[in-house]
C-alpha cells in the first residue's frame, strides 16, 4: 500500500510527550488538523486552551476514522487496549505510531490485536523527557537535537516508515532505526537502568537514620544523578515489567562491575581501580562522539573558522612544536603492547593520536591522561588484548586504522574497524591485501574502503614482501603483524621510508634488522615498557621553517625536531633552493634523532625538485608549492604524475589557492611547472584540509593585501598550537569564528 500525503493527525494520550508532539506539529504546520485524544476531559481542554491542539476529543469514535496518522501517546501496559478499541474505527490507509519505551511488548500487543501485523503499523520512541507531565508541561522544543528511534518491521510499508520519519524530523529530531530486540537491549542499558538505580540510590539513603543529614549536605552530583527518581513510579513499574528480562540482565552487568570495583577498593588495588576511572571518563566523552561520528580532540572548532593573513615582515624568535604525530601514534601501540608501565612525554592530543588511544582504551588497557603531553600506559602484552565492546570507531585516522587492522589480525577475537564519514571513503586495500597474504581474514566495503571487518584466524604466517609502492603505514603494520607470525617477516622497500617503528621497536625491546632497504623481525619477542619522549614534529615545524626562509630579514630556531631520514625531504628541497637552514645540537632521544633547526631569510631559485624529494615530502607538499611560488624563476615539480589521491587532491586545492593570489602555475603531463611572482590578496578556500590552511597562510604573509581562507575548521585538531606559535613569532594571523 502507498501511504498518501498525512493531513489530520491525532494523538491519543495528551500527557507531556503526546502534548509536546502535538504542540511542535502544530507550531510547524506539519498537518492540516492536529487533534487530540484523552480519557480526561480536563487535559482536552486545557490542549485546547493552550493552543497546543486544533481539535479536542474523549471519544475515539469522533476522532479515529477522520485520521490519516495515529500516535498512541499512552502508557505501554495501555497499548493492547487502545489497539483493541480502535481496531473497528480505523481506515485502511491509517498510519499508526506509539512513543512507548519498550516496543517488544508493543509489538506483541500489536500482533495479538490485529492478528496480521498492518503495514502501517510503525513502533517508535523518543528519547526525550522531563519531571514534569500533563499537557500543561507540552514543550514545542522537546524534542529539538534529540533521538526518535522508529523500529519497523517486516510487514512494515516503507512509504509509512517514511511518514512517521518525516513527522519527527519536523519536531527538530534525528531519526534513527533499529531491530524491535536491539531497541530494547540498548534502552535497557542507557535509560532503564540509571532510573532504577537512581531510585534504588535515593531509596536506600532515605532509610538511613542520619538520612535528613545526607540529604542536606548532598552535593550536586548527587543531585543531578538522582534527579532521575523524580520521574513516574507507575510508569518505572510498568517498564520494569515490559522490559524484564533485558533489564535483569543490564542489573546482572552492573552487579558484577560494582563488585569487581569493590574488590579493587577492599585490597587497594591502585592499577584495577584506575582502570576503571579512566575507562569510565573516556568512554563518556567518546559515546557522543561516537554516535555522531565527531571529533575526540577538544580542539575541534565547532564554529566555521576563516583564517585572516596580513603580510608579515620578518619570523624571529625561538619556539618549540608539539610532539610528532607519526610517532605518538606508535607510542601508544607499543606501551600498550609492551609488559609494565610506560610513561609517554610529549604526546600529541591530535583527533587522529587520540583515536588510536581510544581504541585501546576499548579493548581494555588502562590509560592515564593526556594531561599536559603525558600519557601513562598500563601495558597488557601482546596478547592481553580484550575484545571490545563493539565497534572500534576512529575519527578521521587512517593511520589508526591501517595500524590497528595489523594488530587485530593476529587476535583472537573478531573485530571491526569504523570512521568519520572522510575515512570511510579512504581505500584500505593495500594494507588488507598484504595482510591476506599472511594469512588474515579481512574484509572491506565494495572500493577496498572501511568499514574494515576483521576476524579470528589461529594463527599469521611470515611473508617475505617487496613492496612495490612506497608506504610507512604499510610497512609498519606488517612488522607489528611479524609479531605475532608464525616464522621471519621481511620487508623490502622501493626507496628508503620513514622508520619510526623500527627504532621505537627497538627501544621497546625488539630485534629488528635493517639491511639496506630490507627490514625484518621474527616472532616470540616481547615488548619491555619503556618511558618515550615524543620529539617535535617535523610537519608542524615545516610551516614556520618556510615562514622563515620566504620572510625577509628572518631569523628563528624550532627547538627539539625529530629530523628521521625519511622526514627530511622539505628540508633537502629549501637548501637545493638556497635556504640558510642548519640544523645544531643534534641529539638522540628514545633511538630518533632531533635537532634544533636554525633558519635565516635567504633568497630561494627556481629548480626541478627531483622526484625522490618530492616523494619523501609528500605530507609537506603544500609547503613545496609555498616555497616554489616565493623563488625567483620557474620551479619544475617531476613526478607529480605518481602522487597518490589526497596528495593529488592537494595539488589541486593549491593550484587553485595560489593562481588566486596571483602566482602563475601550469600542470600538463604529470609536470607541475611554478612561476615565483608577487603575491596579491584573495579569497581562497582550504576545502577543510589543515594544511591546506596552514601553507596558504604561509603563503599569505607574503602577499600585498589580506588573504582569507575559508574551511579552516580542523586546524586546530590536527595542529593545535598553530595559530598561537604563529602569532608569537611574527606572523600576522588572526582566526575568525562564525
Amino acid at each position: 500500500m502507498s501511504y498518501h500525503k498525512i493531513n489530520r493527525i491525532l494523538v491519543i494520550g495528551l500527557g507531556l510527550i503526546g502534548g509536546s508532539l502535538a504542540k511542535a506539529l502544530k507550531r510547524k504546520q506539519f498537518a492540516t488538523l492536529i487533534a487530540g485524544f484523552d480519557v480526561s476531559p480536563d487535559e482536552v481542554r486545557q490542549g485546547l486552551e493552550l493552543d497546543v491542539i486544533d481539535e479536542g476529543f474523549t471519544e475515539l469514535a469522533a476522532c479515529v476514522p477522520i485520521a490519516d496518522l495515529i500516535v498512541l501517546a499512552v502508557p505501554v501496559k495501555a497499548t493492547h487496549q487502545v489497539l483493541e478499541q480502535i481496531k473497528p474505527l480505523l481506515s485502511s490507509h491509517t498510519i499508526i505510531t506509539d512513543v512507548g519505551s519498550t516496543k517488544a511488548n508493543v509489538v506483541a500487543a500489536a500482533r495479538d490485536v490485529f492478528g496480521t501485523i498492518p503495514s502501517g503499523f510503525i513502533p517508535g520512541h523518543p528519547i526525550a523527557g522531563s519531571e514534569k507531565s500533563g499537557v500543561i508541561a507540552s514543550d514545542d522544543q522537546l524534542f529539538v537535537k534529540h533521538k526518535i528511534i522508529l523500529t519497523p518491521l517486516p510487514e512494515s510499508d516503507p512509504s509509512a516508515v517514511q511518514q512517521v520519519a518525516r513527522m519527527w524530523q519536523a519536531t527538530g529530531a534525528e531519526v534513527l532505526q533499529m531491530a524491535v530486540e536491539r531497541h530494547d537491549e540498548v534502552l535497557a542499558a542507557t535509560s532503564h537502568l540509571p532510573h532504577i538505580l537512581a531510585f534504588s540510590l535515593v531509596d536506600t539513603l532515605a532509610r538511613e537514620q542520619d538520612s535528613t543529614e545526607i540529604f542536606r549536605y548532598a552535593a550536586g552530583g548527587f543531585r543531578d544523578f538522582t534527579r532521575i527518581a523524580a520521574s513516574d513510579p507507575t510508569m518505572w513499574h510498568d517498564i520494569c515489567i515490559a522490559n524484564k528480562q533485558q533489564l535483569l540482565n543490564q542489573i546482572d552487568n552492573f552487579t558484577a562491575g560494582l563488585a569487581e570495583l569493590r574488590t579493587a577498593i577492599e585490597h587497594t588495588d591502585s592499577q584495577a581501580m584506575t582502570g576503571v576511572f579512566t575507562r569510565a571518563k573516556a568512554a563518556r566523552e567518546h559515546f557522543n562522539r561516537m554516535l555522531t561520528r565527531s571529533a575526540y580532540s577538544l580542539n575541534r572548532h565547532q564554529d566555521h573558522v576563516t583564517f585572516r593573513v596580513r603580510k608579515a615582515m620578518a619570523i624571529q624568535g625561538n619556539t618549540r612544536v608539539p610532539g610528532d604525530k607519526s610517532i605518538s601514534h606508535r607510542a601508544v601501540i607499543m606501551g600498550a603492547l609492551a609488559e609494565g608501565v610506560t610513561l609517554i612525554r610529549g604526546f600529541l592530543e591530535s583527533e587522529d593520536s587520540l583515536a588510536t588511544l581510544q581504541a585501546f582504551r576499548d579493548m581494555g588497557v588502562v590509560i592515564e591522561g593526556p594531561h599536559q603531553g603525558q600519557v601513562k600506559i598500563y601495558g597488557v602484552g601482546l596478547h592481553g588484548l580484550c575484545p571490545p565492546p563493539g565497534d572500534l570507531y576512529l575519527g578521521s585516522s587512517d593511520i589508526s586504522m591501517r595500524l590497528l587492522s595489523a594488530i587485530l589480525a593476529a587476535q583472537e577475537f573478531d573485530s571491526r574497524l569504523l570512521g568519520d564519514d572522510l575515512l570511510m571513503t579512504k581505500p584500505m586495500v593495500r594494507i588488507t591485501q598484504a595482510l591476506r597474504t599472511m594469512g588474515a581474514q579481512v574484509d572491506t566495503a565494495d572500493g577496498g574502503v572501511p568499514p574494515v571487518n576483521i576476524y579470528a584466524v589461529e594463527s599469521l604466517q611470515g611473508i617475505d614482501c617487496t613492496m612495490q609502492v612506497p608506504s610507512a603505514q604499510v610497512k609498519s603494520g606488517l612488522l607489528l603483524a611479524g609479531l605475532y607470525a608464525q616464522g621471519k617477516t621481511t620487508i623490502t622497500e622501493p626507496v628508503m621510508t620513514r622508520d619510526h617503528t623500527e627504532r621505537m621497536l627497538q627501544h621497546f625491546g625488539v630485534d629488528v634488522q635493517r639491511n639496506g632497504l630490507t627490514v625484518s623481525i621474527t616472532p616470540g619477542q616481547t615488548l619491555k615498557a619503556a618511558d618515550f619522549n615524543v620529539p617535535g614534529d617535523m610537519s608542524c615545524a615545516a610551516f614556520f621553517i618556510v615562514a622563515a626562509a620566504i620572510s625577509p630579514n628572518s631569523d628563528v630556531v624550532i627547538e627539539q625536531v625529530g629530523i628521521n631520514p625519511g622526514r627530511s625531504g622539505l628540508i633537502d628541497i629549501l637548501r637545493l633552493m638556497g635556504a640558510d637552514i642548519d640544523c645544531t645540537n643534534a641529539a638522540d632521544l628514545n633511538g630518533e634523532p632531533v635537532v634544533d633547526i636554525h633558519v635565516k631569510y635567504a633568497p630561494l631559485q627556481g629548480i626541478a625538485i627531483p622526484a625522490e624529494c618530492l616523494s619523501a615530502s609528500s605530507d609537506e607538499l603544500p609547503l613545496v608549492f609555498v616555497t616554489a611560488a616565493c623563488a625567483q624563476g620557474e620551479s619544475l615539480l617531476k613526478g607529480a604524475a605518481e602522487l597518490r589521491g589526497k596528495e593529488q587532491n592537494r595539488v589541486q586545492a593549491m593550484t587553485d589557492g595560489l593562481r588566486k593570489m596571483g602566482i602563475v602555475i601550469d600542470n600538463e603531463n604529470g609536470q607541475i611547472s611554478i612561476t615565483g611572482g608577487e603575491f596579491i590578496g584573495a579569497k581562497v578556500d582550504s576545502f577543510g584540509d589543515p594544511r591546506i590552511a596552514m601553507a596558504l597562510s604561509i603563503a599569505g604573509s607574503q602577499a600585498h593585501g589580506d588573504v582569507l581562507i575559508t574551511g579552516c575548521d580542523h586546524v586546530a585538531s590536527s595542529f593545535p598550537d598553530f595559530v598561537e606559535i604563529a602569532q608569537k613569532i611574527g606572523l600576522r594571523l588572526q582566526k575568525e569564528e562564525t
